[in-house]
This record gives structure tokens, sequence and C-alpha cells, in this order.
């Protein structure tokens, strides 16, 4: 009898864990067993695979038990269907879709399938959200039937570490929560106003001038003291003083930039989660770190630049690079070894928030208009950003920028990414480019997350409603012109966010609701079944040690 009733309430128990699969994002498909007994991951559990197939998978899982519940599996190399207590990644040749993989959980074994090694990966990411959100020796993993694969196939998040620098070890943790949200392209942006970020041995100076700046701007931006200042155009000859630049900033020097040994690292780092690094090197706006390090490069003679201490883009002191054939050397220099250093098919060259006034002020640019019959600066920056193009193309890959490229008329062969809402990528995708969307509103996530917010952040507000609701393609267009939304990205601006843990409370949970923009297909998405499964998510996050808003758990 005691035996009756210790089985009848292992079932009960198990009852309860089944109505607790909460995985995001949401599968395709997603059947549960509740009849079915848990499978259950100890210290004895082993992995049976393919040598080749599933190393980096392996290592992830591995690295993720050893962190959260300190022990890791056994593996064995050949694949074993037959035994019982394992775990088996393998190549199942009736899968079609590439991108597709399947996971089964009964009590007697877990079984990853797939024709190839990423989507094992993205197996072993939904594996991890089966497993219990506190620590334990003995981890229940429910029995269920999983069928999956991505809706979009640019899947992407962005970090800038050129308003705030971040070290090696957190853009590798940053990778890995890509990684867990099957995320597969990772933006960096390295270069901007207020830090190059990126060794470029051709020209030290970009990171022993560039890398660093005396300030920031104290409060949102404007900065304290700043709020009433209007912000006019100055005269082409103008010398900027370091006085007239800093306005009302804390006096705190900030800086740092990677090595090309690092860049290398934290490379191999993302192509083992199956994560594409894309390096931003901003061009020909965003430019005054690289300015205030080879001022010749600019469009005000005899001016001394500095490297930005205040946020936004002024006038008064955003200056744009000459487009001289001494630039566009300079560009082909530094994007050689950027390309060297990036395996990525794609660069993005930025292209935004080029103020024309200062080529409409340059003697040197209207000459530049005219020997090559430009009507007006729209035109020299698409002239700018072809040029640009034309050499990136002949290395063999192919540039993204802001939706601004299209002013002027668009690069041949650009992938578009919308920022100003959607405009950019409709236009984009009607013109047959590959487009990403990535809309201030929706996808910014520097932005505030409630009204009333904990912290500092820019002065938006992109609420995680708003975020999971978006839909990356436009009602307006075709079936056909669809085609051409590659996917969509969130992005994560720095200004206000200074250390790794502002970076967790803007990231998390929205991040999670991108996931499933992205990757779920668009009738799995319901927003309260979602709010629900985020339930088990923060608990997992907890374990993490990951920073969250806990006001989400008010509702």
């Amino acid at each position: 009898m005691r035996k009756i009733i210790l089985l009848f309430l292992t079932i009960i128990s198990f009852k309860l864990i089944a109505q607790e699969v909460n995985i995001i994002p949401q599968p395709a498909k997603l059947e549960v067993n509740s009849k079915e007994l848990p499978f259950k991951i100890d210290s004895t559990t082993v992995i049976y695979t393919n040598d080749s197939l599933a190393n980096p998978s392996i290592a992830f899982l591995q690295n993720y038990l050893s962190k959260n519940y300190n022990f890791q599996l056994k593996i064995n190399r050949i694949p074993d269907i037959g035994r019982t207590k394992v775990i088996n990644l393998i190549m199942n040749e009736k899968i079609v879709n590439q991108k597709e993989y399947t996971l089964k959980v009964t009590n007697k074994s877990i079984i990853i399938g797939a024709t190839s090694d990423t989507a094992i990966f993205q197996g072993i990411q939904t594996l991890i959200q089966l497993l219990p959100t506190s620590k334990s020796t003995v981890l229940n993993i429910p029995a269920v039937e999983i069928t999956d694969y991505p809706r979009f196939a640019y899947r992407g998040m962005h970090l800038d570490v050129s308003r705030h620098f971040f070290d090696v070890p957190f853009v590798k943790q940053y990778i890995d929560y890509l990684a867990l949200h099957k995320m597969n392209y990772f933006h960096w942006h390295l270069t901007d106003d207020h830090g190059w970020r990126i060794e470029i041995k051709k020209y030290p100076k970009l990171t022993e001038i560039g890398a660093w700046r005396n300030g920031s701007i104290i409060g949102l931006w404007p900065g304290k003291g700043n709020e009433n200042i209007k912000y006019q155009v100055l005269p082409t000859a103008v010398k900027i003083t370091p006085k007239d630049a800093v306005l009302q900033t804390d006096g705190i020097k900030h800086g740092g930039f990677y090595t090309q040994q690092q860049i290398k690292e934290v490379v191999d780092y993302a192509a083992k989660r199956y994560i594409t690094i894309i390096p931003e090197i901003e061009m020909p706006a965003h430019s005054m770190a690289l300015l205030a390090a080879y001022p010749e490069l600019g469009t005000a003679p005899n001016t001394k630049y500095e490297v930005a201490e205040t946020w936004g883009m002024m006038n008064k002191y955003n200056n744009v690079l000459q487009a001289s054939d001494t630039t566009f050397k300079f560009l082909e220099n530094v994007l050689t070894e950027v390309m060297d250093l990036f395996p990525s098919p794609y660069i993005h060259i930025g292209g935004d928030e080029a103020s024309k006034i200062w080529w409409k002020q340059s003697a040197v640019s209207q000459e530049i208009m005219k020997a090559n019959g430009l009507k007006n600066e729209s035109e020299l920056q698409s002239y700018f950003i072809r040029r640009m193009e034309k050499f990136v193309n002949s290395k063999g890959k192919t540039i993204i920028g802001w939706n601004e490229i299209l002013q002027g008329g668009l690069a041949p062969n650009a992938v578009v990414m919308s920022w100003q809402g959607e405009k950019g990528g409709i236009d984009a995708a009607k013109q047959q480019h590959k487009v990403i969307m990535t809309p201030e509103i929706k996808m910014y996530f520097n932005h505030a997350q409630f009204v009333k917010e904990d912290s500092l952040t820019a002065n938006k507000f992109s609420p995680l409603i708003d975020v999971y609701n978006y839909e990356p393609i436009p009602g307006e267009l075709t079936a056909e012109q669809a085609k051409y939304i590659w996917g969509g990205q969130g992005c994560l601006w720095s200004e206000y966010i200074t250390n790794p843990a502002k970076v967790q409370y803007q990231l998390f949970p929205r991040l999670d609701a991108l996931s499933e923009i992205l990757w779920s297909p668009k009738e799995k998405r319901n927003y309260p079944d979602f709010q629900k499964r985020l339930k088990t998510q923060f608990k997992r996050y907890d374990l993490m040690g990951i920073t969250y808003s806990k006001r989400y758990l008010e509702n």
C-alpha cells in the first residue's frame, strides 16, 4: 500500500511539473505527456553524441549545469538510442529543414535530433528551459515532444560600448544571454562620438586618443544646468575649445578599448554559440572620437576636435568626415583590419544622423560635389556610402546601414536597418533590399520600461507589452515584398547604462519578448500566456543571478 501511495504522489507531483512547462520563445509545436514520469538528470546521466556535431552544444550545456547546479555529465562519443539515463544528440536525416530540431523526453531518455549543429544547439537551449529553476542534485525534466524552428533568419541584439565601455568577460556573458534566447546575430557598436573601442594597428591614435573622454554629462541630456542652451551651427573655421564642448560634465575620465587579440577571442566565443558578430564602424557622422585622433579628416580646417562628452546630435560639435580620397583611403585601411578580425559576411557602416550643414559649409566638400556631378548634400552622403560599399563588396562582404543610407539613393547591395520607424524598411523592401526592423519606439531597450523608472534612462517609453506586440512585417507590404524583411533587432544604447547590472535591468525581460517575436510562429504569440511563462523565467534569472525589475512580479 505504501508503494502505491508513493507512486500516486509521484504521478500527482509530475502532473504539477507538467503544467509548468514554460518555454520562451514558444516552440512551433509542443506536446506535454502528462501520463509519463519525468526524466531525471543527475551526476550519473550520460550524453551520447557524434563528436563533430555537438561539441559546442555539449560545452554550453555543461557550463550551464556547472554554474547553476554544480555538476557535469559524462560524455560518450557514440549515440546509443537503446540505453536509459542518457541524453542523445543525433543526426536525424528525416528532418528536411536545416534550422529545425526535435526534442523528445521520456522517463528513460532525452533525444535531440537535427540535421545541423546549429539546430542541435537551439535544442539545447530549449532543454535548459525544461530544467528546474532551483538548485538540486537531481533535475526532473517533464516528458515532452517538441518540433521547433525559427520564423526569421535574422534575430539580432545590439550593444553600444562607445558611450560606456564593457569589458570582455561581460561581453561574453552578454553573448550567452543572446544564445539562451536563440538569437543568432550580435551587433557590436564599436565606434561613435564618445569613444573608439577597437585597436587598429595602422592608426594607433584611434585608441591612444579616441578611446578616452574627459567626462560625461550629468543627468539626462543635455545635462544638468544645460536644459535651456540652444545649440547653434558655427562657422566652418571655428576653433572648438574644451570649454565649449564640455558644458556641465562630471569630469571623470572614461574609456577603454579591445585589442585585436581580445576581438578574436570574443568572435571565437560567439561562433561556438552560433552567433555571428556584426561590427559597426560609424561613418560619415558619429565620428568625433576618430576626428579627435585624426582631425585632418574633418570638414573644418584648423579645428581641434574633442572626444564627445555630451550625448545627442548637436550641430555645434558633431562634425562629419570629409568625403575625400584621403578619408576613403583611411577608412579602407581601417575596414581591412576590421574585416580580417570578423568573419561575418556583413559589416555595419552606420550612415545615420549626418548633419549636412558641415558639407554645405565646406569649400572642399562643394568641390567634391561639383567634380562628381552631385546636386546636393544628400547625394554626397549617397556617394560616400556607395564608395565604401564598393570597397566592402570587393572583399566579399556586404554593408549594413541605418535607414538614412536611403538618402540620395540606396547603395546597390546594402542591407537597411530601419530605426526611424518603419518607413525606411518599407521603402528598402520595395526596392528589393534586405531589411532589419528595429524601430526606435518599440525596439530600443535603453528606453524606460515604466512611466516612473527605478533609475535614469533615455527619456522615451518602450514598455514590455509594446515590444511583445510588435510585428516586424508591415501590413502594407505585399507577400513578395515581405520576403525582404530579413528579421528584427533590439538595440541597447549605453548613454545611461554604466554597469553590467544596469544592462541586465534594461535587457530583461524585453529580450524575452524580442526572442518570441523573431523565433515563434506569429499565431503562437499571446501576451497573457507570455506573462505566465515569464514567471518561470524570472525564477531562472534569480538562479542565474541576473538583475531585472521586480515590479514585473507585482502583476
